[in-house]
């Protein structure tokens, strides 16, 4: 049975109580939650026209053809009824029990905190709109697994029925789908579905490129089928001829999917007529035994694509999939081969839904669910921290016992120390990679054995959260950063205070007279003024005689030296850059005055020591900062590319400050990264433009080396 299309074809409620009732015994329980959603959303219509109440019994027929239990079926009926009318949680307990209810629960909160507000003054709002779903869906429902996997088949029924819709919100909601659901379905292992997520959003979203594909493969279809036709004969003969019996294995052939397509025509920077690879097989055995067998005489007989070798079922996936991936050359065109078992099979379609649906005794993990790290993170952080990990392709390294670790393509060691757990990423002072010692920052690969170097202090650099690929380290690393230098700006302020006022008090004493006077610390031109201000008002009331004539006429200088403004009561005779760190142009900067000359060092310099007796004043930067930015651009492996790209980089005045390549040979594509300097430039303009000419798959702005 088609689900998609027989799901379509439901326009009424008898047809949907119908279809439901094909995939699960509808038990008194069922009916009765049956009855209470119809009386619920009585009077209720769909913008198609149609009652509501198709919705929730179509969402229940797809979790019970994914093998929901009672609960989870009723609780699909029920999932907008709290939300939608008059019917109360406390009403849907006494109806239906507990469990059903803490289910209902959980999915209603993901509606309700749809209000949360959006952060103000980002400008990318669709991301953060994503953003919001995505950090709703696991705040309302990682307690229950479950909870998630309704939410994500009630997106697939309402994904079906989009078309009724107004073109924003068909837009919206499939942003929403390909950002947040479908990457959520992949996680759990359930393709079917994500597939489906996938290509109707891609529908929406991008509909000129969707024609373009599905045209394509509608011109070629007769060509592409026929290659698959004689690809699949062969594997039957090699296979037979090598001892496999009718029954022993099953093939199955597939064109790509027009959203996998048009990802590899992102990737690659092309047109859908110079993708080689669209076609797909697979070859399903009964025993893993079986599965290398058929990898050896597949690779024994056809030219496999080395670099695109996977075995899943050696190391299988976080989400617990199973499979060998191949990629072979016949006949002058590219087939990518599967090969699994009718266990792995069921597992890839169904992922989690399969420990329902076939009692499986395995458990998969997700484990990768409740390690995302979401405290303290305004939305725009969280989904920046999250999507690496739902996007990437992952790597499978090992602890010296042997543990497996499913790490993101591109972790580093430190990743990996935080996998393992959060103190041992925060003691973390270096690693051995294969018995070899390398830094926390060196990147991993599948296959490497790797053992932590631990110590109780660690030179922590900012700028390591660039570097790290999964959200656990990001996270911590983040909020290590921030604890450290809301440490230093607070000793800064204090030192800064004392000095201005020629105090003989210790910092905790000033600290404690600012907190007297319900004043807050702030490490910027404003802020030292305005505490300072509030300090003189104070002196002159509460103080001495003295005191108070002291500062009958006290202000504070400004200086501007070079290209730095300093605040400064005592006279400035010029500033110095110290070698130990020699900050640039837009680094956080601090001031220590020593003769009548300022020091100048990165805020967060090592070398410079800040004591009680340190004198400092408050330095920044005058003027429009140069910012850095690193783009990757994807070139073709041709003479004179790179030469043309940075003649452009040129033409537009930004300065080249490194740079960087990998080269793809088989796809003959290079991958630059490039670190430009910009200063003062129409930063969106010079993206528009870049964009337009040159595959751009990354933009972003590179804060200083300390951060």
């Amino acid at each position: 049975m088609n689900l998609v299309q027989t799901l379509q074809g439901c326009r009424s409620v008898e047809e949907s109580c119908s279809l439901l009732a094909s995939f699960t015994t509808l038990t008194p329980k069922i009916k009765k939650a049956i009855d209470f959603a119809t009386e619920a959303h009585k009077g209720q219509y769909r913008k198609s026209g149609e009652p509501y109440i198709i919705h929730p019994i179509c969402v229940a027929s797809i979790v019970a053809f994914y093998g929901g239990d009672e609960a989870m079926i009723c609780s699909s009926l029920l999932h907008d009824v709290v939300e939608d009318t008059h019917f109360s949680l406390q009403e849907v307990e006494v109806e239906f029990g507990y469990e059903v209810a803490q289910i209902v629960d959980a999915l209603t909160k993901i509606v309700s905190l749809r209000d949360e507000n959006i952060p103000q003054g980002i400008p990318n709002t669709k991301m953060l709109s994503s953003a919001l779903s995505f950090r709703k869906v696991l705040l309302a429902s990682i307690k229950d697994i479950r909870a998630i996997f309704i939410k994500i088949c009630d997106r697939l029924h309402n994904m079906l029925t989009l078309e009724s819709l107004s073109e924003e919100k068909q837009r919206k909601i499939s942003e929403e789908t390909l950002v947040v659901y479908a990457p959520i379905a992949y996680r759990l292992g359930i393709s079917s579905i994500k597939n489906e997520l996938e290509d109707r959003s891609f529908y929406f979203l991008f509909k000129e490129e969707y024609k373009k594909i599905e045209s394509f493969l509608g011109e070629n279809r007769l060509i592409l089928e026929g290659k698959l036709e004689e690809f699949v004969a062969k594997l039957e003969k090699l296979l037979f001829q090598e001892g496999f019996k009718e029954g022993d294995f099953e093939i199955q052939r597939r064109l790509k999917r027009p959203y996998s397509i048009y990802l590899k025509m992102q990737r690659k920077g092309v047109g859908v007529e110079e993708i080689l690879d669209l076609l797909a097989v697979r070859v399903i055995v009964k025993n893993e035994i079986d599965c290398y067998k058929v990898l050896g005489i597949v690779h024994l007989h056809l030219k496999p694509i080395v670099a695109r070798f996977k075995d899943y079922i050696a190391i299988p996936k976080e989400n617990g999939y199973q499979t060998i991936h191949t990629t072979l050359f016949d006949e002058n065109s590219i087939f990518e081969v599967q090969i699994r078992t009718f266990d792995m099979q069921k597992s890839a379609e169904y992922g989690l839904a399969a420990h329902w649906k076939y009692k499986m005794g395995n458990q998969i993990s997700l484990d990768w669910l409740s390690n995302i790290d979401y405290k303290d993170q305004n939305i725009a952080e969280f989904y920046e921290l999250v999507k690496s990990d739902l996007y990437k392709e992952d790597i499978a390294v090992f602890s010296p016992r042997g543990d497996v670790f499913s790490l993101p393509s591109g972790a580093v060691a430190l990743d990996f120390a935080y996998a393992v757990h959060t103190e041992l990423g925060e003691k973390a002072v270096g690693a051995y990679v294969n018995n070899q010692k390398v830094s926390l920052l060196e990147r991993l690969k599948s296959g490497d054995i790797v053992r932590i170097i631990t110590g109780e202090e660690r030179g922590l650099r900012c700028s390591w959260i660039d570097l790290v690929k999964t959200s656990k380290a990001k996270s911590n690393l983040k909020n290590n950063c921030q604890n450290k230098l809301r440490e230093i700006n607070n000793k800064i302020t204090l030192q800064i205070l004392k000095t201005l006022f020629n105090f003989n008090k210790s910092a905790e004493q000033i600290s404690q007279t600012i907190e007297y006077l319900g004043l807050k610390t702030s490490l910027s031109c404003e802020g030292i003024k305005e505490l300072s201000k509030n300090l003189v008002e104070f002196f002159k009331k509460e103080g001495s005689l003295f005191s108070r004539l002291r500062y009958l006429n006290w202000e504070i200088k400004k200086y501007e030296i070079e290209n730095l403004k300093i605040l400064s009561h005592k006279h400035i005779d010029g500033i110095l850059y110290d070698y130990c760190c020699y900050p640039k142009q837009g680094d956080e900067l601090m001031g220590i005055l020593e003769n009548e000359k300022v020091i100048i060092h990165h805020r967060l310099c090592e070398k410079a020591k800040i004591e009680e007796k340190t004198k400092m004043v408050y330095v920044d930067w005058v003027g429009k900062i140069s910012e850095k930015y690193k783009v990757i651009v994807l070139l073709e492996d041709t003479k004179g590319s790179l030469a043309k790209f940075l003649l452009d980089l040129a033409k537009l005045d930004c300065n080249l400050v490194g740079i960087s390549y990998k080269g793809y040979k088989d796809q003959f594509l290079t991958h630059f990264e490039i670190i430009l300097e910009c200063g003062g430039k129409n930063i969106k303009e010079l993206k528009n433009t870049l964009i337009n000419k040159y595959k751009i798959v990354e933009f972003q702005n590179i804060k200083d080396a300390y951060h």
